[in-house]
């Protein structure tokens, strides 16, 4: 927390353990720190598996919990946010919690709310879109025209709905894959992500059985031949076994840890660049950051301010991660490690030690 207050999810997961909280709440720093918001790490968690518990259960549990951690929480300590299992209703409940409990309302002890009660706008789409704004940079790092390029996204849920959309629409690039739980779509004359998002609405929430489009497995979207690959879905997805097949020329991480080591290593082999996750879909904690700062002042800016500042802020962080790699010639996700390790540093060193 030496760059500022801590920032990070809570999540609701029977798996949740300690060890991989603080993991989490370490990643956060980094993440944090690349795109260069005032945050240091945090993270939190609740073993519990909601699918088993009421509404009203799962209310109670939320407000019990953060009236237990409100002692080392607050606007300047450590404001928390949805994550696997939590949503904006729950930062809502939350919020009130804090707010009855110091007997005012405090917009900015935690991001994610409904925009009713001081949440953001944009803050759905901004993990997408900073995706995308980085799918764009990276394209222009590799002397590649967007509108010229074939993009697959496996994921199809918040993240990689949005960044299909986003890509598609803003960026002009042709999207031939995509993929959810249900299995994947290829089509090589590119997909009406408009017409094929509404399908999936219809279609309780797959998209499946989609007509216009041939019907693929998830492993042979990673193995398409595209500019663009964006898992957007599962922890390692790529493996060393998959990855061997992957084509893609760019890699842009919109899930966490969507490839492990040992598959990194085959696909840099193949000189494929890869936007590490910790900076590719730093665009949620980029607007969450915005939400605390309207909630600070109680003032709040229209969608195409957010857009623009988060557009700005995800442009910059790339220019540096990418000067840091060439610098030292190294991969991406090292160059991402060592901007944002230096920045954490050095914001140590200057602060000092005290007492």
């Amino acid at each position: 927390i030496a760059r500022g207050p801590a920032k990070g999810g809570v999540r609701y997961h029977q798996n949740v353990t300690l060890d991989e909280v603080k993991a989490l709440a370490f990643w956060m720093t980094w993440k944090c720190a690349v795109v260069g918001i005032p945050y240091g790490g945090g993270k939190g968690g609740v073993c519990v598996n909601p699918q088993e518990l009421s509404i009203s259960e799962i209310e109670r549990l939320s407000r019990r919990y953060f009236s237990e951690i409100q002692i080392i929480i607050g606007e300047g300590e450590d404001i928390p946010a949805p994550d696997v299992n939590t949503n904006a209703q729950i930062m809502a409940w939350y919020m009130d919690t804090y707010s009855m409990n110091v007997g005012h309302s405090v917009l900015g002890i935690v991001t994610g709310k409904p925009l009713e009660i001081g949440g953001s706008k944009g803050r759905t789409e901004a993990t997408g879109r900073g995706v995308r704004v980085v799918a764009e940079e990276a394209l222009k790092y590799k002397d590649m025209d967007p509108k010229e390029s074939r993009v697959a996204v496996q994921g199809f849920g918040n993240v990689g709905s949005f960044a299909a959309k986003l890509i598609s629409e803003e960026m002009g690039s042709k999207l031939v894959g995509i993929s959810d739980v249900s299995g994947g779509l290829y089509n090589p004359d590119g997909f009406d992500i408009d017409d094929l998002m509404a399908y999936r609405d219809q279609n309780n929430g797959v998209i499946d059985g989609y007509p216009k489009g041939q019907k693929i497995s998830n492993e042979d979207l990673l193995g398409l031949d595209v500019d663009i690959l964006v898992p957007a879905a599962l922890e390692n997805a790529i493996t060393e076994k998959n990855a061997r097949n992957i084509r893609a020329k760019i890699i842009v991480e919109g899930a966490n840890g969507p490839m492990t080591p040992d598959a990194e290593d085959i696909v840099l082999a193949k000189n494929t660049f890869v936007v590490p996750d910790f900076l590719a879909n730093a665009g949620g904690v980029t607007v969450s950051y915005f939400e605390w700062v309207q909630g600070l002042q109680h003032y709040f800016w229209d969608v195409e301010d957010v857009r623009r500042a988060l557009h700005k802020i995800m442009r910059e962080a790339f220019g540096s991660v990418a000067s840091t790699m060439n610098k030292y010639n190294i991969d991406m996700r090292t160059a991402a490690y060592v901007d944002s390790i230096e920045k954490v540093a050095h914001a140590t060193k200057l602060r000092g030690i005290y007492p």
